[in-house]
């Protein structure tokens, strides 16, 4: 069983910047495939960002060229560097991990509001 611990939420206003932490309980980055996905009120739960085993990223259009994915292996901990934040990007961010067998781990969620 793993647990994911995400970390780093707030409320920022519109241009500003803040650091998701997801710590894991146990060294899964060679195994899983590391993600965060984010859900506003109302809306489905979407992907923002991915991870693979081998360093490889991935980012939902809207937030291409202003949010960062990684991780320190040292610590067990992805990161997901948000900037340039929007109204928009208002939403409950959830740290995912899969590994294509089983069923996915998740966390319990960090709130991110984005005052205009």
């Amino acid at each position: 069983q793993v647990q994911l611990v995400e970390s780093g939420g707030g409320l920022v206003q519109a241009g500003g910047s803040l650091r998701l932490s997801c710590a894991a309980s146990a060294s899964i980055f060679s195994t899983y495939v590391m993600g965060w996905y984010r859900q506003a009120p109302g809306k489905q739960r979407e992907l923002v960002a991915t991870l693979t085993r081998n360093g490889r990223t991935d980012y939902a259009d809207s937030v291409k060229g202003r949010f960062t994915i990684s991780r320190d292996n040292a610590k067990n901990t992805v990161y997901l560097q948000m900037n340039s934040l929007k109204p928009e990007d208002t939403a409950a961010y959830y740290c995912n991990a899969r590994s294509g067998l089983g069923d996915p781990y998740w966390g319990q969620g960090t709130q991110v509001t984005v005052s205009s």
